[in-house]
C-alpha cells in the first residue's frame, strides 16, 4: 500500500440545542493510495471508485466527488483538487 496522492477537504458539523445552532469546519485529509480511497470515516477498494470529479463553486472553493459503485460522495474542497484527478485518472490507466 503506497500513498500517491492527497487532497484536503472540510467536513462542516451542526450542532443545534434549544438556544442556537452552531456550525463547526473540520479540515480532514482524503488519500489515495494503489489499493484503495481512505478518508476519515469511510475506505474504498480502488476497484470500487468509477470515476472522481469536482466542480468549482464561486471562488471559496468547491465539490469533488467520489464516483464509486456504491453512489457518489461529495466532499467539500477550498484548493483545487486537479492534482488529485490527475493522480487517480493516470493510476486508473494502469489498472
Amino acid at each position: 500500500m503506497s500513498l500517491i496522492a492527497k487532497q484536503t477537504y472540510c467536513k462542516v458539523i451542526r450542532e443545534v440545542n434549544s438556544l442556537e445552532q452552531k456550525d463547526t469546519e473540520q479540515t480532514r485529509t482524503m488519500y489515495l493510495y494503489d489499493d484503495r480511497v481512505v478518508t476519515q470515516y469511510r475506505e474504498f477498494k480502488i476497484h470500487d471508485v468509477l470515476d472522481i470529479s469536482y466542480r468549482f463553486i464561486g471562488d471559496d472553493g468547491g465539490l469533488l466527488y467520489l464516483h464509486t459503485i456504491n453512489g457518489v460522495y461529495p466532499y467539500i474542497v477550498k484548493s483545487s483538487p486537479k492534482a488529485f484527478v490527475e493522480a487517480f485518472k493516470e493510476f486508473r490507466k494502469t489498472l
